[in-house]
């Protein structure tokens, strides 16, 4: 039986996954009250718009424009607005005001989050933000609860299923990136007006930064994230690495590494990279999400399942409304965020991994030789090599195509071996060069 006090809960934002957390609190708040060990009762959501249509149903009385006074009469305040503000200031207001917050805002926990988790801690409230990476995967707290006690060596994610999308549409229908785009548009998984924060690695780069920051026990800021995005990807090369036994994800890499110099530090990146077909994310088809995670003592684990989507993101929010219920009627103060460890962050060039870069050289004897000399030049180290002649090509300048795969170099020396060809006589163009992980 309930004893303790209700525990007034309130919603900003009431969007695709804000209407779907209102909708299932309101339908199951008995089941989770009993779970919390609290009643918990939704007294508002904050909207822009009182007339706006929502995808859920939600009593025309709940709602209100007025967030603020909302905010100062709750116990608990979710934050699902997204964007940087106001969301950053009512944020900052519920935490003040002493109550827990829950948020699925990746862009202002990866820009602001410093500031939000050391309000927090000062007050002895508490932020929760499972929501905030990979929708309905359960991974914020595997990694800051569960895996605390181990070392995180890797994490390997893919955390964007619109890209995802598009590159498994690429690999599977043969379809260019500009077909696949249209397509995930027309089902809804990329923005219409601007899919820039998708395809060009923007969403994936604020979670990589929030996991690198949870694995790595460091503080590892936005900027810090070396992006780059897919929209270079040809279905020339999505077939080339079909061939090769790869395909070709976006990845978020988290990272703790040691450098040439010796220098242990944390390397968070977003890139799309060659996955060999045999990796576990190799099969990770449509628009799903996941999390590949390489531990000292717990060896490889991996968390796989709906990346989006309003009802799949909303059973995280109210995972984190039990929690932090529970944590009102145990008592006791909020737990810090554990950013002690302030591991340097390695910029891209300290990076060590495999690489494979397509050239398409002059076809002559000595060819061959002249690459890879410029290869061993710059401190890279050729593992394979396999040739073909281009089709098509001028009989009076025969072209040949040369897929070079490495040994492990670093970015610095790869850059510069990618400038050596640039400028040699024998390479008529560097038409790929993609990294290859999770081998």
């Amino acid at each position: 039986m309930i004893e303790y006090r209700n525990l007034r809960v309130a919603l900003l934002g009431a969007g695709s996954v804000g209407a779907q957390v209102a909708s299932l609190l309101l339908e199951h708040g008995d089941e989770l009250a009993n779970r919390a060990g609290a009643g918990l009762e939704l007294v508002g959501v904050a909207v822009r718009d009182l007339d706006a249509p929502r995808t859920a149903n939600i009593p025309r009385e709940l709602l209100t424009t007025d967030a603020e006074s909302l905010i100062l009469g709750a116990d608990i305040v979710i934050e699902l607005m997204g964007g940087l503000e106001p969301a950053r200031t009512y944020i900052l207001q519920a935490l003040t005001s002493g109550a827990d917050v829950i948020t699925g805002n990746k862009a202002l926990l990866a820009t602001h989050g410093p500031e939000l988790f050391e309000l927090a801690e000062q007050v002895g409230a508490q932020l929760y933000y499972e929501a905030a990476v990979a929708g309905a995967i359960p991974i914020i707290r595997p990694l800051r609860d569960s895996l605390a006690g181990d070392r995180i060596k890797r994490i390997l994610g893919i955390v964007n299923g619109t890209t995802n999308f598009i590159l498994d549409r690429m690999d599977t229908a043969g379809e260019s990136l500009e077909v696949a785009l249209a397509t995930a548009t027309e089902l809804g998984y990329a923005e219409k007006s601007d899919p820039s924060a998708d395809i060009e690695g923007f969403d994936a780069a604020q979670k990589t930064a929030i996991l690198a920051s949870l694995a790595f026990h460091t503080t590892v800021p936005l900027d810090a994230v070396y992006r780059e995005g897919i929209t270079a990807i040809t279905i020339e090369q999505v077939d080339a690495a079909r061939k090769a036994g790869y395909v070709i994800k976006l990845l978020a890499i988290c990272e703790r590494m040691t450098d040439a110099d010796g220098v242990e530090g944390v390397s968070a990146r977003v890139y799309p990279a060659l996955v060999p077909r045999s990796h576990p994310l190799a099969a990770v088809h449509g628009a799903k999400n996941a999390v590949f995670i390489e531990a000292e003592a717990a060896g490889d684990l991996m968390f796989y399942g709906a990346g989006a989507g309003g009802i799949e993101t909303a059973s995280a929010v109210l995972g984190d409304l039990v929690s932090a219920a529970r944590r009102h009627v145990i008592g006791g103060p909020g737990v810090a965020e554990s950013t002690h460890a302030n591991l340097p962050i390695l910029p891209i060039s300290r990076v060590i991994t495999r690489y494979q870069i397509t050239l398409s050289v002059v076809d002559q004897p000595g060819v061959l030789a002249a690459v890879a000399t410029l290869f061993s030049e710059h401190g890279v180290s050729v593992e394979t090599v396999t040739q073909s002649v281009q089709a098509g090509a001028d009989p009076a300048r025969p072209s040949a195509t040369l897929v070079i795969g490495t040994h492990e170099a670093s970015e610095a020396d790869l850059a510069a071996t990618v400038a050596a060809l640039e400028t040699s006589q024998v390479v008529r163009a560097v038409t790929s060069v993609l990294r290859v992980e999770g081998s």
